[in-house]
Parts: C-alpha cells; sequence; structure tokens
C-alpha cells in the first residue's frame, strides 16, 4: 500500500463513537489507492484487491487492544499483508513509537485515523518482515552488569524507585562498609581493602552522597553512608562475605551499632 495521507469525504463527524464509524473512511482511503474493497469477508474486517497483487486485510478497532494484535496476528495466517487501524488518540504522539515498533516487529502494518471533517486517514507502516538489528553496545552492558552484580539481590516486578541494587551500588557499599570499620581513609586504601577497584573515582564522584573528601585523596563516610549500611545490613553482610573470601565477615560499624544500642 502507497504510504499516503488522505482526508475521505466520507464520515464528516468530529470524532469515531463506533467501529462502523472507521469503515468508510478507510474504505475511501483505500479506493483512492486504486483498491476494491468490500467489508466483513469472513473473519476480516476489510478485504481489498488491486489487479494481480497480494489481498490486503485490514483490521480496525477503536483503541489500540491486544484483542486487535491477536485478531491481526491470526489473520497473518490466511493473507500476508494485515493492517491494524485505529483512531489516533490523545497519548499517540507518546507511544507512537513503542506501537510502531510492536507492528515491526510482530509484520504488520499500521494506519491510524484523526477525527476532523473529513478524517484523515495516514499509513505509517505496511506489513514486511521483521529483521532486527540488535544493540550490541546495550547488550554488552547487560551482560557486564549481569556478571559484576553479587547474587540476585532484587525482586522481579519491582518498580526502580523502590532502590533497586546495581553492581555499581554494590560496589559503593562495599566501599561505605570498608571506610565504617576503617575510618577516614585514602583512595587506595579504600581500593585494597574493599575489592573496588575504582573506589577513588566512585568515591569522588559521591553519586549515592555516602562519601566526603576530607583532604586530598581521603574520604570519608557520611550520616547517609552510615543509614544506608544499615538498610541494607543483610545485603552488606553477604557482598562482604563473598567478596572477603570469607564465611564470617565482620560487621560493619554502623550495624555493630545498631546492635549495641
Amino acid at each position: 500500500m502507497t504510504r499516503a495521507r488522505s482526508r475521505s469525504p466520507e464520515n464528516r463527524a468530529a470524532g469515531f463513537a463506533r467501529e462502523a464509524d472507521l469503515y468508510p473512511p478507510l474504505k475511501a482511503h483505500l479506493e483512492a489507492q486504486g483498491y476494491e474493497v468490500k467489508a466483513e469477508i469472513g473473519a476480516c474486517d476489510i478485504l481489498a484487491r488491486r489487479g494481480a497483487e497480494p489481498p490486503v486485510v485490514v483490521e480496525m478497532k477503536l483503541r489500540l487492544t491486544l484483542n486487535l494484535v491477536l485478531q491481526a496476528v491470526a489473520r497473518q495466517t490466511v493473507f500476508a499483508h494485515v493492517y491494524i487501524a485505529v483512531p489516533r488518540g490523545r497519548d499517540w504522539r507518546a507511544r507512537s513509537r513503542d506501537v510502531l515498533r510492536l507492528c515491526r516487529r510482530l509484520g504488520l502494518g499500521l494506519i491510524t485515523l484523526r477525527p476532523g471533517s473529513p478524517p484523515l486517514v495516514e499509513t505509517h507502516l505496511d506489513p514486511g518482515p521483521y529483521r532486527p538489528r540488535l544493540n550490541g553496545a546495550k547488550a554488552e552492558r547487560l551482560l557486564r552488569e549481569f556478571e559484576r552484580r553479587q547474587g540476585d539481590p532484587n525482586t522481579g516486578g519491582s518498580a526502580a524507585s523502590a532502590g533497586r541494587v546495581t553492581a555499581y551500588r554494590q560496589d559503593a557499599l562495599r566501599c561505605a562498609e570498608f571506610l565504617s570499620r576503617a575510618g577516614a581513609a585514602r583512595g587506595a586504601a579504600v581500593a585494597a581493602g574493599s575489592g573496588v577497584a575504582l573506589a577513588t573515582r566512585m568515591m569522588a564522584r559521591n553519586h549515592h552522597g555516602w562519601f566526603e573528601r576530607v583532604e586530598r585523596g581521603v574520604y570519608a563516610l557520611t550520616p547517609a553512608g552510615e543509614a544506608a549500611l544499615l538498610a541494607h545490613a543483610d545485603l552488606v553482610r553477604r557482598i562482604t562475605e563473598v567478596g572477603n573470601g570469607r564465611d564470617g565477615a565482620r560487621e560493619p560499624a554502623a550495624v555493630r551499632n545498631r546492635h549495641e544500642r
């Protein structure tokens, strides 16, 4: 189908109250491109033909729903060129990229309708085989995070705002744990004692607000760092035990003080 935008003289209503309201502008859009169009042929909402070209199927709904997608995928078992057609919602601009990505991945075409007098019909994507372009750099970052992260400290499905534990946070906790025992120390000493090679850079950046520089090259733990050790006491115990290769690591001072109170 030609990528096109058309104003249909049919259906001059300001909106689409029923699914049937979508048919006249879609029919006119296809006929303007030379298709013969018929509705409700078997399970197909719209079936269109143009000469000896492969038939085109259009499945339509008032909203983009899982049912519409499943309906279109079912039509792909009969015809290769299947489109879904939906009115543009208020969130179209925010969702359009994701919707196009989904349709492209499923091999579906996408047509949208914008209410107006007459309605605007636009073909955004034609059906075709999906050829994924893998993001190698992103995959490498995710695999690196997988390898660096100690254990499985998060619960699947939890929101990121709940305080997701990353490998970076685990390294920061190792540095904080060392400072809670040793007091203010040089970056090289923290790196050696915690096993975090980039300890100096991490404390200098101070992403979590857990460290403060007391003099050049020397860092100490902030109250926020002490609070983090208390909040993640079980995690700190596990990662420091593994990092130090022993079964019973000494508790951070902040944790010991809590027990003593």
